[in-house]
């Protein structure tokens, strides 16, 4: 299905890793870009569940734009497990003008069919994604 404001299309393995972690908790992140041509947003990276955060916010491109979801356990202050699901828009400073344009005009119909985020952020560096940020916005 294409994006009525940019035309960039959801390849299916999209949505089907998507799937993947928020029923059946397969994966601890997702990260999707755009084909070269960017004309399709398609699966980059997937990590397993044992994967860090740090190793996730490492696999971010300093350089291009990306969209991200990333499966954060905590526990609350009264000890009870929680999990929240993150979308993150990572739009780098650096990046090139053309791919910051088609990422944020694609954002909002490639999430809106992402059913079950509770976090949302954009972020331009490193330091809005912090594990310290993570764990404000999660709670």
């Amino acid at each position: 299905m294409a994006n009525a404001r940019s035309g960039v299309a959801v390849n299916d393995e999209c949505m089907l890793k998507f799937g993947e972690l928020q029923s059946k908790r397969l994966h601890r992140f997702i990260i999707y870009k755009m084909d070269d041509k960017f004309k399709e947003i398609v699966v980059d990276q997937v990590g397993d569940r044992e994967t860090s955060y740090e190793d996730f916010t490492n696999s971010l491109p300093e350089n291009d734009c990306r969209y991200a979801i990333y499966d954060f356990d905590f526990v609350t202050a009264e000890d009870v497990q929680k999990s929240r699901i993150f979308y993150i828009l990572w739009s780098p400073s650096t990046a090139k003008v053309k791919s910051k344009m088609l990422y944020a005009s694609s954002n909002q119909k490639f999430k809106s069919g992402l059913n079950g985020i509770q976090v949302e952020l954009q972020a331009t560096d490193a330091s809005e994604i912090s594990l310290d940020e993570i764990k404000d916005r999660a709670r």
